[in-house]
């Protein structure tokens, strides 16, 4: 039996890892969104090692097929933190983690954003044209609802990405149709390529914007396993009430890095050597680099 404090120290170890996978991917090819990415890892080692439901094998490696049936579903919508997914998809065990090295280069099914033509493990859409991920969850939650498959859809959003249009549209579908097998995360970080999102164009209070459209809204720390514990606990429990649920889940861009913390200049910016040095030098290696 795993007590609460042993899942946490194994959490947070595999999380230092998936970190430490990040920078040196983002680094090798000069290219890439660590901010955002080094914000959700903690989300996502919570979501793929602990809280999703995933089909598995009889030797309990991840069996992966598009057809999605008796399973959960995970979607990236906000496709530039790739190196994160990745990441965490092989640590997980969908494909080798040396192939990690391949991120961004020619030829590789580790494409800058997540391609679906690509055919990598994991991978059921592609994304990275911010707006859209919202609208194929709710999708694949009403093709759950139709095939009577009791299993849960998760999506991640930016905040900035809040700021299109096609998000409201799905917003409304949702709670339309009681979506109440969907939940959807925003990772509000505050920060967005140009500057902070209260600079670019305010969201305002995005919980009560979901509640008025008719969702269930929970807010959670995305870096504290305790409370990202509570929180998906939450949403799961609060789950075929007849409504959606949204979590506006409050992270730091570049959180694990001190020097990346606190600003927006890491979203799209890869750490030269130095940088990369420090950067490592703070995130202890767990499970051993690739």
């Amino acid at each position: 039996m795993i007590t609460e404090t042993t899942q946490t120290t194994e959490l947070t170890a595999i999380a230092s890892q998936v970190r430490r996978d990040i920078l040196r991917m983002v680094h090798a090819v000069a290219s890439g969104h660590p901010g955002g990415s080094l914000g959700c890892a903690d989300l996502l080692v919570s979501l793929f090692f602990e809280q999703m439901n995933l089909k598995t094998d009889t030797d309990g490696q991840v069996v992966f097929n598009m057809d999605g049936a008796g399973e959960d579903l995970f979607f990236l919508s906000n496709g530039h933190i790739s190196p994160l997914y990745y990441a965490v998809l092989a640590r997980r065990g969908y494909f080798r983690v040396s192939e990690l090295a391949t991120f961004r280069k020619l030829n590789s099914r580790l494409q800058g954003h997540p391609a679906t033509a690509e055919h990598l493990p994991g991978i059921r859409i592609a994304s990275g044209s911010l707006g859209q991920g919202l609208s194929v969850a709710c999708g694949a939650a009403y093709g759950k609802k139709i095939r009577k498959d009791p299993n849960l859809v998760f999506v991640l959003m930016g905040d900035g990405e809040q700021q299109e249009g096609q998000v409201w549209e799905a917003a409304m579908f949702a709670p339309h149709n009681r979506l109440d097998n969907l939940i959807a995360i925003i990772d509000f970080n505050g920060q967005q390529i140009d500057g902070p999102t209260t600079s670019v164009l305010d969201n305002r209070d995005l919980g009560q914007k979901y509640r008025s459209f008719g969702w269930h809204v929970i807010q959670m720390d995305g870096n504290h396993y305790d409370d990202l514990n509570r929180g998906l606990t939450e949403a799961r429990q609060a789950c075929g009430q007849g409504m959606p649920i949204c979590i506006i889940m409050k992270t730091e861009m570049g959180q694990g890095v001190d020097f990346m913390m606190h600003t927006h200049k890491w979203h799209g910016t890869a750490p030269n050597n130095d940088q990369l040095s420090d950067a490592l030098a703070q995130l202890p290696e767990t499970l051993g680099d690739y």
